[in-house]
């Protein structure tokens, strides 16, 4: 087995495709899938499931994939980890982050990450709390910002706190709610919402509120990104709940505190035995202590 074999199969397993795993691997198919047959003769299982319509992971391949990503990344940091005994910050840092960051400015935060580090390559990718902390854990990230429901536990990782706020009702202006004060969720919970998808953090933060309320409410539109809800509140078609910070830069919508409203906590999170990229990035989170920079 081989480092080129496993990048190999992982291709495969995320394109779902040997046409497409050796197109993104600068390879021909034949020479791909005769190293993935290589790989699966001396592991003694398939890896995949072949049809003429799709490829699809076998149980051996789950399993497989779980470890190749952390050997890969493990492999990866190699020369990442003797350059940093010599003092240098290199290699590369790979940000998982949720749209709706608050008050952290991620541009600036990744401008000033650079200046200070200019050997390391970064990237961000946009994504769900849920798929940012599993991508940490099977080794795809070194660094996730995520919301999460106060009370969730992150036991497995390590994490750094940035702020808390309160979620805040965003109503379009010609709403009869827009002018109170101070609302409560019960005035919400007739209301048709636009939310996030169920299965994300942010909706069970919200799920959990009325929860706890004794409230039933009803989400008519699940949606990923919070320009989106707030296109969905202006229109007149919902209302939304979003934290304070993200509602002031909006436009067209009317931003009206809630009384008991769910509390989003906003986390950095890394592994526990973090790249020297990693350590370096959270060493200046640390010192922006969660404010814009």
């Amino acid at each position: 087995m081989n480092l080129r074999q496993i990048e190999f199969a992982l291709a495969v397993a995320e394109e779902s495709s040997f046409t497409r795993a050796a197109r993104r691997c600068h390879t021909v198919q034949s020479a791909l899938s005769h190293q993935v047959a290589r790989l699966e003769a001396e592991l003694g299982a398939p890896l995949f499931e072949r049809t003429s319509r799709q490829v699809r992971l076998t149980p051996a391949g789950e399993a497989f994939v779980r470890q190749a990503y952390l050997t890969l990344e493990a492999a990866r940091r190699i020369p990442d980890e003797v350059a940093a005994a010599t003092g240098q910050v290199r290699g590369q840092l790979s940000v998982g982050s949720i749209s709706a960051l608050g008050s952290l400015d991620i541009v600036a935060l990744i401008a000033q990450f650079h200046a200070r580090h200019p050997q390391v390559e970064v990237r961000l990718s946009q994504r769900g709390s849920e798929m940012s902390l599993e991508h940490l854990r099977q080794g795809r990230l070194d660094v996730a910002l995520v919301g999460l429901w106060p009370d969730e536990r992150i036991d497995d990782l390590a994490y750094l706190p940035i702020n808390r706020e309160r979620l805040v009702a965003l109503l379009p202006p010609e709403h009869a709610l827009a002018k109170r004060k101070r609302l409560k969720l019960e005035q919400l919970s007739t209301l048709p919402l636009v939310d996030y998808p169920q299965d994300s953090s942010a909706r069970r933060q919200t799920d959990k509120a009325f929860a706890a309320a004794g409230l039933a409410h009803q989400v008519r539109f699940e949606v990923n990104h919070v320009e989106l809800m707030a296109d969905f509140v202006m229109r007149g078609l919902a209302v939304g709940l979003v934290p304070e910070s993200v509602a002031e830069r909006l436009r067209g919508v009317v931003a009206v505190p809630v009384q008991d409203a769910p509390q989003r906590v906003l986390y950095a999170v890394w592994p526990k035995v973090p790249s020297p990229a990693a350590s370096a990035f959270v060493a200046l989170l640390r010192t922006g202590d969660g404010k814009s920079l």
